[in-house]
């Protein structure tokens, strides 16, 4: 058998080949979208003598909220000291997690597509690379469900944290004094709600994948000889 790398795009006309393609491309979108994100929210400090004071709360990925300084060093805010403040909360798990299932199927969707077009004679003649193949992409599967559900939470938490509410829980000159906190410009977060939905479109692609691939696999092909075989045999003869 011969298996050298042998170019046939045709592959790629077929749901096998086209669907992984999609796959290389959502993952980048889902990465993209999430890895790269930087914003501020602008607070504002209503001081109640007439003079408004604004502050920048700026977050990043991976959204390590706790070790991000809100306040540094010792500041004076409507008259009064505010020593260094930190945001609350982490979701660097959840995002990081996103991302990193992001990269490998981005990874073994190139590895796949080079197997595809250069190497589908070795692929169909062997019981191993569909099997290996199907199994990849079921466990796959699941973890897109897992890591777009863990990052939809944890995007909600940075909402929280960076809301008025998140901010004025975090300062304590927010808390029982003439001074009120708002926030009242927020960063652009359409990419972080982005990233969820590619998430979901991702672990679908995945799934509608996996049907394709298991028909590669000798567990379906066995399967239509043994229903085509019963369905050839002769009824019995009446009596």
């Amino acid at each position: 058998m011969m298996t050298g790398f042998r170019l046939n795009l045709s592959p790629l006309k077929e749901p096998l080949g086209f669907v992984k393609l999609v796959e290389w491309l959502t993952a980048i979108f889902a990465f993209g979208s999430c890895g790269g994100f930087s914003g501020s929210n602008i607070v504002t400090f209503f001081c109640g003598n007439g003079r408004n004071e604004t502050l920048n709360a700026n977050f990043h990925y991976p959204f390590r909220l706790s070790q991000v300084p809100f306040i540094e060093g010792n500041t004076t805010i409507c008259n009064q000291s505010v020593t260094t403040t930190h945001m609350v909360g982490d979701s660097a798990s959840s995002a990081e997690f996103f991302v990193g299932i992001a990269v490998i199927c981005f990874l073994y969707s190139m590895l796949a597509l080079l197997v595809y077009l250069g190497y589908m004679h070795v692929y169909k003649d062997s019981d191993f690379g569909p099997i290996f193949d199907f199994v990849v992409t079921a466990i796959l599967v699941f973890l897109w469900l897992v890591c777009s559900s863990a990052w939809a939470k944890g995007l909600q938490n940075v909402k929280d944290a960076t809301d008025t509410e998140g901010i004025s829980a975090t300062l304590a000159l927010c808390k029982g004094s003439n001074i009120t906190c708002e926030v009242t410009e927020f960063a652009n977060m359409r990419t972080l709600n982005i990233s969820v939905v590619f998430g979901y479109l991702n672990m679908f692609v995945w799934a509608g994948n996996a049907w394709f691939v298991y028909k590669e696999t000798r567990w379906h092909s066995q399967k239509f000889i043994s229903q085509s075989g019963h369905g050839r045999q002769q009824a019995p003869a009446p009596i």
